[in-house]
């Protein structure tokens, strides 16, 4: 009876986020705004505690994960820990009447026990894309009641896009090498179907590496073959390895282009890979660094 019990509840989870994933183009529900009147929030997603913040609710957030770093404010904010080791526990504690985030933020086991507790469960469809981007805003936003609200911050994003011209580098297709770095002891490459080969993409360059999926361990002679124009990191990364000198000092980074006229670029990580109102930002930021 208790594994019946879990398969429901598994089931129940996943028809719950699919809606709520696709809500865009549905009108909002007549109670949702009371329901923020006294909203507790925990938001488990760097991207959807943004677009909460934007959306005028950040006072209703009573909870974050370690990604939520923007706006700055978010920081005064009681964290729950990584979105990939969250603990039902830790949310709980909270005492939240609403968890949102992403569908890949939350196991069936804690969206079970969330659920069992009373608290509205909010997944969302992402898409690393800069439709998704929009796609993702208008649905948290119609989802609250607050759709005017959401289209306010989607033509933000659409002025920022329209500040960008990659066609200007559209001969050039510079090379970069994503490196994601926790010292020299944890160091991996972006390959196929990452955020990150997205981003470059949109940004006019070229992932330096294919052939795989996901991330992979960097090695000194994959590094060389790849020979990328530019190795972009982000900050945090950087900065274990001791910054650009301890960069230098690993393994084939010299004899790559990148390494030989030094162009390396570091970029915050949910600003980089978020996806988030600030996309356009982001990739004019990408774009000028690795084309300048």
């Amino acid at each position: 009876m208790k594994t019946f019990k879990k398969i429901i509840y598994t089931s129940l989870f996943f028809t719950n986020a699919l809606i709520l994933g696709s809500s865009c183009n549905s009108a909002p529900q007549q109670n949702k705004p009371s329901l923020l009147d006294s909203a507790r929030i925990v938001s488990v997603n760097g991207t959807t505690s943004e677009i909460l913040a934007g959306l005028g609710l950040e006072d209703k957030i009573v909870g974050v994960d370690v990604a939520s770093t923007y706006p700055e404010s978010l920081s005064s904010i009681p964290q729950i820990g990584h979105s990939r080791k969250l603990s039902s526990e830790g949310i709980l504690a909270l005492n939240p009447t609403m968890v949102i985030g992403t569908k890949k933020d939350v196991s069936p086991e804690i969206a079970e026990i969330l659920s069992s507790a009373g608290v509205n469960l909010m997944l969302f469809e992402q898409e690393f894309s800069v439709e998704g981007s929009k796609h993702l805003i208008r649905s948290i936003a119609d989802s609250l009641g607050i759709h005017n609200k959401g289209d306010s911050i989607i033509q933000i994003l659409k002025n920022d896009l329209e500040q960008i011209n990659i066609q200007k580098y559209k001969d050039q297709k510079s090379k970069v090498l994503f490196i994601y770095a926790r010292g020299t002891g944890t160091m991996m490459v972006a390959g196929e179907d990452t955020p990150i080969q997205k981003i470059i993409e949109l940004a006019g360059a070229e992932n330096a590496v294919s052939g795989f999926t996901d991330y992979k361990p960097l090695t000194a002679e994959a590094l060389v073959a790849a020979n990328p124009d530019v190795i972009l990191l982000f900050d945090s990364g950087l900065k274990s390895l001791g910054g650009i000198p301890g960069l230098l000092e690993v393994q084939g980074i010299k004899e790559t282009k990148a390494g030989k006229n030094k162009k390396f670029i570091e970029m915050d990580g949910q600003f980089l890979t978020g996806f988030s109102p600030r996309l356009g930002k982001a990739l004019q930021e990408l774009s000028t660094k690795i084309y300048q």
